[in-house]
């Protein structure tokens, strides 16, 4: 019975031990070597004195050593934080701090950044470094600095026999629309079905080679290793700097699914596809933004052989909906409906149930529903709600989750994306919190009276982060300089686009800033320019 999540690497080392399961640049792991590391990995965690449940975070590009790290974090029965490896040390700290860390797997140079950091972490106990010998390095206040290496001859597992697919297996951090980025507790049910469902409604095959573009600490990500591991299909680890990059490695691999956000399937339709190389492609996906019908078919003539799925979700939940290829031509713009095992339902602010064509709120129930956000109860209310489906006697264990996305959908139940309840920035395929931008503004002059971040409309970005300031009396800014200290504390996708300075910004009747008003003047100030 597979009920955790490393499962479906013993699985399909068991039914295929030779066929590769990972490849990362020239080198290649067998299922037999893949699950062999897996198994080195949770022994190295428990001697570092990793008990059931604690928290491990892996901060590192794709490579063998951080996906060996995640699933290596299950079987050792503790729960793994993948960390962005675009983040930068204050978001790290944050994470490290806010999930009560206990041990943080990363590199040499990746450390040395995070150093300011981590003595603010008090949970962390221990560093381990997965690019040799730690003796460049001395103890870092509390915490200890070991090598991340195969674990003593004659070590052997402690393994918790009564663990069930209900017990928390991963923290995804997702940002809401204020506040720093939180936490989503997975459960390994969560993960096995959402595995599972993908799998299914894109006939995933052993005979399948996925393309890994996107960060592992996005669920998108990190889906294409849990549903290419349970079929026995082979992925392809790739961090790119060149859109060529991925040319050759669909071409070398005979990538059969590539899956993408918009704005990198906007970097892709760009690239210069030789005749034929795409040929092996028969599945893409698009997720974490609407895909502009011209970059659509701008992709199917490139891919001419592939049929794209349009998806829809929410880290709360995984997945929630996808259009079949066959309805794109007649179903323009829609989301489709809900995948396997899950229901979506629209409801009104009541929770009563919306008629077609009548706009509510998305709600995502069943067992893609997460276990709610990491040590925040009052966010976790507030989002996990009572389940409008379920009947009124009864009080269901699992929670639905409320989306705060507005949507209808037609009389044939098809969904169709409306917009944001909230002031969320969706950019890039991420969610970005505008309070978090702005304080990363307000840190670079006392001179600053207010600032507001917004997201505009943006060909490829979806959204792109317009930042406008106002200033004291007589003050100037040095928006070069201040574009240069905003790329050494922020993550490339959460750089704003722009700086446009204001003599006051608009406030509503409470006296705060009117986001609504801004957004509404500069909606189209891009005008469909490309960055």
């Amino acid at each position: 019975m597979t009920k955790n999540i490393h499962d479906i690497i013993i699985q399909s080392a068991a039914r295929f031990p030779a066929r590769p399961a990972l490849y990362f640049k020239q080198a290649v792991l067998t299922y037999a070597e893949l699950q062999t590391q897996v198994l080195s990995a949770a022994v190295c965690l428990q001697q570092a004195d990793i008990k059931r449940f604690d928290r491990v975070a892996v901060y590192l590009p794709k490579q063998f050593e951080t996906v060996s790290s995640l699933f290596g974090c299950s079987m050792a029965g503790a729960v793994f934080v993948p960390v962005n490896a675009g983040l930068k040390a204050a978001q790290v700290g944050h994470i490290l701090q806010d999930c009560n860390v206990r041990l943080l797997i990363t590199s040499k140079d990746r450390l040395a950044a995070l150093a300011d950091e981590l003595h603010l972490c008090s949970d962390l106990h221990t560093v381990l470094l997965t690019d040799g010998s730690t003796a460049d390095f001395q103890p870092l206040a509390h915490i200890q600095v070991k090598a991340f290496a195969a674990p003593h001859d004659g070590a052997e597992l402690q393994c918790y026999a009564h663990s069930t697919d209900a017990d928390m297996a991963a923290i995804l951090y997702t940002s809401g629309s204020t506040g720093k980025p939180k936490g989503v507790v997975l459960s390994h049910r969560n993960m096995l079905v959402g595995a599972q469902s993908v799998a299914g409604y894109l006939n995933n095959t052993p005979d399948d080679v996925l393309l890994a573009l996107l960060p592992l600490s996005f669920d998108y990500g990190l889906s294409q290793l849990t549903t290419a591991f349970l079929c026995g299909a082979a992925v392809v680890l790739l961090d790119f700097f060149f859109v060529q990059d991925v040319v050759r490695a669909v071409q070398q691999h005979g990538i059969t699914g590539i899956a993408a956000v918009p704005p990198l399937w906007a970097q892709l339709a760009k690239a210069n596809w030789p005749e034929g190389s795409a040929d092996s492609v028969r599945y893409l996906t698009n997720s974490g933004g609407a895909m502009p019908q011209p970059l659509l078919a701008q992709l199917q003539q490139t891919f001419n052989r592939a049929e794209p799925y349009l998806m829809y979700g929410l880290t709360e939940a995984f997945r929630s909906t996808y259009l079949p290829p066959a309805e794109l031509s007649k179903r323009p713009g829609s989301m489709g409906k809900a995948i396997p095992n899950a229901e979506i339902v629209v409801v009104r602010e009541d929770g009563s149930l919306c008629g077609p064509n009548e706009p509510g709120e998305l709600v995502h129930r069943g067992p893609l529903v997460s276990l709610g956000y990491w040590n925040a109860p009052e966010k976790t209310a507030e989002r996990f709600k009572f389940d409008p489906v379920a009947p009124k006697g009864i009080q269901l264990q699992q929670p639905a989750v409320w989306s705060g996305d507005t949507v209808r959908f037609d009389e044939e139940g098809f969904l169709y994306f409306i917009g944001r309840r909230d002031e969320m920035i969706k950019t890039s395929g991420y969610r970005v919190s505008p309070t978090e931008v702005e304080e990363a503004v307000y840190r670079l002059s006392p001179a600053l009276v207010d600032v507001a971040a917004i997201g505009v409309n943006h060909a490829e970005l979806g959204q792109a982060i317009l930042v406008l300031y106002a200033l004291k009396a007589g003050q100037q800014a040095d928006t070069t300089d201040w574009l240069l200290q905003l790329k050494r504390a922020l993550p490339g996708y959460m750089l704003p686009a722009a700086l446009i300075p204001l003599s006051m910004l608009p406030k509503n009747a409470n006296g705060k800033i009117d986001r609504k008003m801004l957004s509404e003047q500069y909606r189209d100030y891009f005008n469909g320019e490309t960055l």
